[in-house]
């Protein structure tokens, strides 16, 4: 029985028809979402763009059906030109849209943060801000912080800034302000403004250390400096004079059409200022120092190079005074090219406690007079390159006072001279040796002093007509000005270095003579005069 089931169920079984495999599902292609309300441009576009799949012979074929379909020439030429602008359009657009996406691309693929780029782009110079601001939107996003443009350099070689480029870099910065470089530096591969290496002034030529006349500079002033006038530092006084309120540092170089009003107006916005540089600038030794000592009070370092070598003869001792007592913390000063007297000279450098650097090269009148009672001085740079006056025995005294343990904190001395050094005796006899000095007992006494005396093989020195303020010499002059102290700047002859002589080699003028024999008040008034 059970063997005939089986049987019974293989045959049925084999008999029965097979079921058929199922179908796999497929899934509908997708479909474009509808947008709402889309714009009829927006769909016509997109259908534009769908034939571009096509070959451009298709798109050949219709714009030359449509065209043809026209019957006048006008409709056929208004067509072209359509087509032209229509596809001008969409290039723009299509750049617009290519930097919106690369602008976006940088902003993701930048590693650093937008916090971190302002950082990085305050640390760079103005130009490399603005490089870097043309580059992607994302850059430029983040150079219009205040704090990429706090320390501002706009010097160039030649002249590429006018006053709507400072104005706007100004108040881009606003409160932040805290540096500010304008004007035309002239290239030098030798020195650089505002280093060590002086001007040389000779009375047959005058010309700097780095081969640029200054006559061809004033030239080079009226082609290139003019586009920076007397306005271009306005903007420090804007809102109140906020953008200058925390400004630490102000250079200007070649400004030709700056005056002493439109200056003296700008340090007034400059309470904080700790260092200021004039190069070439057409202002006054004397009101310049009067703004300085009136508005600028916590100034470390003055750096005022003349653009009149040897003409500016404007500073009065009540100024000189009046600097001493208004800017304790005057550290370093460099008046190069002035008419500067000895007894000028040693009231700064006398008056500054904590003077550490002195620079008076090229100065037309100094002796080396104003050494004398200095060897308990801070000093620790003092420059008198090409001091035309600076007389031989000056030098000599200032040596042997260096090998009697004075002057113990001077590291750099530099006494060198292309015209030599002037004669005690005759002012026209120059020195070109080293003869005369004892360098090398200076030198052993001394190892960590570093003395520059470079002298010409063969004078160069050509007479000239000179007045006899600059070459006479008033001994009662300087013995009362050493007699009299105001406010501790002098000292009496007990407590001299070495002064054993007491002529200043200059003439002193009217007004400083009635300054030196009378109480300070009256000085204080003889300035406002």
């Amino acid at each position: 029985m059970d063997a005939t089931l089986l049987l019974d169920r293989s045959a049925v079984a084999a008999t029965s028809p097979k079921p058929k495999p199922k179908r796999p599902c497929c899934s509908p292609e997708p479909r474009p979402i509808p947008i709402p309300n889309q714009n009829p441009v927006d769909m016509l576009l997109e259908s534009f763009l769908a034939l571009l799949d096509s070959s451009t012979v298709n798109l050949d074929l219709a714009l030359d059906r449509i065209l043809d379909s026209s019957a006048c020439e006008s409709d056929k030429n208004d067509m072209i030109g359509r087509a032209l602008r229509l596809g001008s359009a969409l290039t723009e657009a299509a750049m617009r849209s290519t930097r919106k996406r690369a602008s976006m691309h940088n902003s993701v693929a930048w590693a650093l943060s937008p916090d971190l780029t302002i950082k990085v782009f305050s640390l760079l110079d103005t130009q490399s801000v603005c490089h870097a601001a043309a580059s992607c939107s994302f850059f430029r996003k983040c150079a219009v912080d205040p704090l990429c443009y706090s320390n501002i350099d706009l010097t160039t070689v030649v002249p590429k800034v006018n006053n709507m480029v400072v104005s706007t870099m100004i108040q881009r910065a606003g409160k932040v302000l805290r540096s500010l470089k304008l004007g035309v530096v002239p290239s030098s591969p030798n020195s650089s403004v505002g280093t060590s290496q002086a001007l040389v002034y000779s009375m047959r030529n005058t010309t700097d250390a780095s081969g640029f006349s200054w006559n061809d500079k004033r030239s080079r002033q009226g082609k290139e400096s003019f586009i920076l006038s007397r306005s271009c530092l306005a903007p420090l006084i804007a809102d109140g004079g906020a953008p200058g309120a925390l400004l630490r540092r102000l250079h200007l170089y070649n400004i030709e059409r700056m005056d002493n009003t439109a200056f003296g107006v700008a340090l007034s916005a400059c309470p904080s200022l700790l260092d200021l540089e004039i190069v070439g600038l057409h202002v006054e030794l004397r009101q310049t120092l009067e703004s300085v000592s009136r508005h600028c009070h916590l100034i470390e370092r003055l750096f005022f190079e003349s653009s009149k070598t040897g003409r500016d003869d404007s500073l009065k001792l009540p100024t000189c005074n009046d600097l001493v007592n208004n800017c304790p913390h005057l550290t370093s000063l460099a008046l190069r090219g002035f008419k500067l007297h000895d007894f000028k000279a040693r009231v700064l450098v006398k008056g500054f406690r904590k003077l550490k650097h002195a620079d008076f090269s090229t100065s037309y009148s100094i002796t080396g007079d104003f050494l004398r009672n200095l060897g308990g001085s801070s000093l620790e740079v003092l420059i008198l390159r090409d001091c035309i006056h600076l007389r031989e025995m000056e030098v000599s005294r200032l040596l042997s006072a260096i090998l009697a343990g004075r002057f113990k904190h001077l590291t750099h001395l530099d006494i060198s001279n292309r015209e030599g050094l002037a004669s005690d005796g005759d002012w026209y006899h120059r020195s070109f040796t080293t003869g005369f000095m004892s360098l090398e007992q200076v030198l052993e006494e001394r190892p960590n002093l570093k003395i520059v005396a470079d002298f010409p093989a063969e004078g160069s020195f050509l007479e000239e007509q000179t007045t006899s303020s600059d070459m006479n010499s008033d001994v009662n002059s300087l013995s009362l000005l050493s007699s009299h102290t105001s406010d501790g700047l002098f000292t009496s002859s007990s407590d001299s270095s070495y002064n054993s002589d007491q002529g200043s080699g200059n003439e002193v003028e009217h007004e400083d003579w009635l300054s030196m024999t009378t109480v300070y008040s009256w000085n204080m008034c003889c300035s406002r005069l």
